[in-house]
């Protein structure tokens, strides 16, 4: 029995929480065969005692269903998530930069609900707030959507960042446009490259991102996640230690049920829900007739669910989606509408939550 077909059986265990399996997450460092005897060594990081005793059963299970084999050996080397001081989330490692003094994370169980344009007005709106109250230059954006960034094109950002230092040393200078600062894999690509990678890729990237970005000081760092709950998800749990996570939804069930379950993937890694934003909530015509074309009431459904509350409702409106598409968020291009009325509400209710729930990272 070779270690790929160890490895194949391996791929049956999926890490608690997570849809991604042990070997998609690179947990796996050795698995061998000898004398009817199959020994695996893995390695994580975590401080959840339960979540080895857990593996190494699910282990021992998936591999005594191999024929041939009569015993196991399973090795578990086990690093602890160093929580940063006065604050931040419990299951982060504590390396991001002290600098840093909220992160938080915006996500969605699905594809197509506009989960980064929702992140690029929030950015927006944010920053407009920060620099209102003499404190210009203080929010980031962190595209993790490894798959397809498209934060650039949304802020309007083209070229390759600027790298300060040499070697080990080496930092990426984040791109800024309409006062957020900016970094995401679309600057790192080539247009027509598709990224095709695998598990411990995007650990090592999204790590790259949060220890090897010069931020500088920043009040709010928000973290635009791909849809699902997979290697991106739990490289950034591993990595940045998270205030909290804001779930994006549109209306209708087949997006909120899958947004449930991004919501209670947040809770198992111990990352509190600040809230959930429902988008594309409504049309209104020229005439004022309100159009509710993805349905009503799923947001405030999907929060009480998860124990949270529904941040806001952001209309349907062409011009955000043009907004996005010129490089000039809403937010920025038409600050007096409705549109980047909600994104600051929400924007105002997101900062007296992390004002009232945790201290800052210094």
């Amino acid at each position: 029995m070779t270690s790929d077909e160890i490895n194949t059986q391996l791929k049956k265990v999926k890490y608690p929480g997570f849809s991604r399996d042990i070997v998609s997450f690179g947990l796996v460092r050795s698995a061998g065969f000898r004398d009817g005897t199959v020994k695996v060594s893995l390695a994580v990081t975590t401080n959840d005692p339960k979540i080895p005793l857990h593996l190494k059963t699910e282990v021992d299970k998936c591999l005594r269903a191999l024929p041939g084999v009569k015993d196991t050996i399973v090795e578990i080397s086990v690093a602890p998530m160093k929580a940063p001081a006065g604050g931040g989330n419990p299951g982060g490692t504590g390396a991001a930069p002290k600098t840093i003094k909220h992160a938080v994370a915006i996500a969605s169980g699905k594809g197509g609900v506009g989960k980064s344009t929702f992140s690029v007005n929030l950015a927006c709106a944010l920053a407009q707030l920060s620099e209102a109250q003499g404190r210009p230059g203080r929010v980031g954006l962190m595209d993790c959507d490894i798959y397809g960034p498209s934060v650039p094109l949304m802020m309007g950002l083209q070229g390759r960042p600027e790298v300060e230092g040499e070697g080990a040393e080496s930092m990426l200078v984040p791109m800024v446009r309409h006062g957020v600062k900016v970094m995401s894999m679309g600057f790192l690509v080539d247009d027509n490259t598709p990224v095709v990678w695998r598990g411990p890729m995007i650990m090592k990237t999204i790590q790259q991102f949060v220890q090897n970005v010069k931020w500088g000081e920043l009040d709010v760092l928000l973290v635009d996640l791909p849809p699902g709950t997979g290697d991106a998800q739990l490289s950034l749990v591993q990595t940045l230690p998270l205030d909290g996570a804001v779930i994006v939804t549109t209306p209708q069930p087949a997006a909120t049920n899958v947004a449930r379950k991004g919501g209670l993937m947040f809770q198992k890694v111990n990352v509190p829900l600040l809230g959930v934003a429902e988008n594309m909530s409504f049309f209104i015509d020229p005439a004022g007739n309100k159009h509710e074309l993805f349905g009503s009431g799923g947001g405030i459904v999907t929060a009480e669910r998860l124990g949270t509350t529904l941040l806001g409702q952001v209309p349907l409106l062409p011009e955000i989606r043009a907004g996005g598409d010129s490089g000039t968020p809403i937010v920025v291009g038409e600050p007096q509408g409705v549109a980047a009325d909600t994104f600051r509400q929400i924007a105002e209710t997101l900062l007296a939550q992390l004002k009232s729930a945790a201290k800052p990272r210094v």
